[in-house]
């Protein structure tokens, strides 16, 4: 890993029982490279004062900090911080380096007014013994409280968020779900700073620590309509083994369901009803050609080859309902129609193998079924009939089963039929999600999917919402949370596999700062 940092002196390295720890006698350089941050400092003015490294390929903060403590009226502690305003979710994954010397150094996020030793503030924090706490200071100088130590040891996930003079710490260890304490009545500042924080409990000793997957978030308003009022997206990737994250791309407007192409060295998206790509190696962003079809949702799906662009358009001529396209994935001026005026919407989600069938979400008698179409021959073939939603539909690389996500049961579950809509078989069952758009690896080995809270509403996949992408094995079995993120709809409607099975594309939200 290249630093970006200069050490200006020798640090002393103390290895006492297998313990790691920083000793220096003078203050350490920083980069001036803070990532999504604004600046750092040492509140409290400890002795020995910290640092922070930002890697821009990892997109990870290594920071060290000393400092007596973060209780009592006053604090000591290194910080690397942003100015905010209003409501917002932080939220990271967190990793001491080194046993450490005093079990009570923490990390974690910190919400001040100012940067004063005795500034009103509240942190959720992790110790080095594991103890997990939100903690708060309601007055200048006045003493730390504490509502809770968690009974949650040791997570390495943490959040932060506030609403109105309200607060939440959320943490996990990563992959399970996330446990939530709520702190009611803390009037700090509407513009507070917010940030990352290490303090060693020991103003001898220097502590390390890594933040990974860092995130601020600005939720949508309270008065938020949904598809007329929408707030920005950030493009993402991430390894499924790892759950390492990076950002690729941050906009004002709505982006949503990204999907790779050209061996993984691209992305198509879509925005405002056209369809965009984007260079991973370049960042460039280009237009795709779609000809008339400018009002396009976000149910576009590449053949397995890709040579087959499909779309779903909002086509005026059928009174304004989507209905469903075919296009040359690099541009077509004139996309060739392959469902039926008057029929009812249509939703694109899936293309087989052999490139002769699209399967869709049909709004057909009523209600939503799945539904296939043969492309030459335009005929629609139903392959579900249930008094509920089916949606999601898409194949399996080999072709033989179709999955999909169904409410038949009374909660969104994900299903497997097969291909010809035969032995419908259940794959989830938990009722505190309502999971959404399964998505099979290219190997045929995985299913990664976005699971929405369960006081979603019957049969919706919203906008910006607290959810989780998790990953199951394609046969079935218990699910795993790869991703705690802020998004819903758009996050991960179409196939969004890179072709080496080895990482997922997906959009987050949050509103501009």
């Amino acid at each position: 890993m290249k630093h970006l940092f200069l050490i200006a002196i020798t640090l002393s390295i103390m290895y006492a029982n297998g313990q790691e720890s920083i000793k220096p006698n003078h203050q350490m350089k920083n980069s001036n490279n803070y990532g999504i941050f604004e600046n750092q400092t040492n509140v409290g003015n400890p002795v020995n004062k910290g640092s922070i490294d930002y890697n821009n390929d990892t997109q990870e903060y290594t920071i060290t900090g000393s400092g007596v403590n973060v209780w009592g009226a006053n604090d000591q502690f290194q910080y690397i911080y942003k100015s905010i305003q209003g409501d917002f979710i932080l939220r990271a994954r967190v990793k001491f380096v080194g046993k450490g010397i005093d079990p009570h150094r923490k990390i974690g996020w910190m919400i001040r007014n100012n940067l004063s030793s005795n500034s009103p503030e509240v942190h959720a924090s992790i110790h080095g013994d594991g103890l997990t706490s939100l903690q708060y200071r309601k007055t200048n100088g006045g003493e730390t409280e504490q509502i809770i130590e968690s009974d949650n040891k040791m997570p390495d996930v943490v959040q932060l968020e506030r609403r109105g003079h309200d607060y939440y710490m959320s943490t996990a260890k990563f992959g399970d779900s996330l446990v939530t304490t709520k702190l009611e009545g803390v009037n700090l500042r509407n513009e507070v700073f917010v940030g990352l924080y290490v303090c060693s409990h020991n103003p001898d000793v220097m502590e390390k620590a890594i933040f990974s997957n860092v995130r601020i978030v600005k939720p949508a308003s309270k008065d938020f309509m949904e598809y007329r009022d929408y707030i920005g997206s950030t493009l993402e990737i991430m390894n499924i083994e790892t759950g390492q994250r990076k950002t690729l791309l941050s906009s004002g407007h709505s982006l949503q369901a990204p999907n790779w192409i050209n061996q993984d060295k691209e992305l198509v998206y879509n925005s405002n009803g056209f369809l965009y790509n984007f260079n991973i190696k370049t960042k460039e962003v280009k237009q795709i050609e779609t000809g008339f079809a400018t009002s396009n949702n976000n149910d576009h799906v590449f053949s397995f080859d890709e040579k087959i662009l499909g779309i779903s358009h909002h086509n005026q001529k059928n009174n304004g309902i989507s209905s469903i396209y075919i296009m040359d994935p690099k541009g077509d001026s004139i996309p060739r129609k392959i469902t039926s005026d008057g029929v009812g919407a249509s939703y694109l989600h899936g293309i087989s193998p052999d490139n002769k069938k699209l399967i869709f979400t049909g709004h057909r008698n009523n209600k939503y079924d799945i539904y296939s179409i043969d492309i030459e021959s335009r005929k629609e073939t139903q392959l579900t009939d249930t008094k509920d939603l089916d949606d999601g539909s898409e194949y399996s690389p080999d072709g033989k089963y179709i999955f999909f996500n169904s409410n038949r049961t009374g909660n969104m579950q994900l299903w497997r039929m097969q291909a010809d809509g035969s032995n419908p078989t259940q794959l989830t069952f938990n009722t505190n999600f309502k999971d959404w758009f399964p998505h099979v690896s290219p190997d045929g080995k995985w299913i990664a999917f976005i699971s929405f809270p369960p006081t979603i509403a019957f049969g919706n996949h919203p906008f910006y919402k607290h959810c989780t992408l998790r990953l199951m094995p394609i046969e079935g079995g218990t699910p795993k949370i790869i991703a705690y993120i802020y998004g819903g709809q758009g996050t991960i409607n179409v196939p969004s596999w890179s072709k080496d099975s080895k990482h997922i594309a997906f959009v987050t939200n949050s509103d501009t700062f």
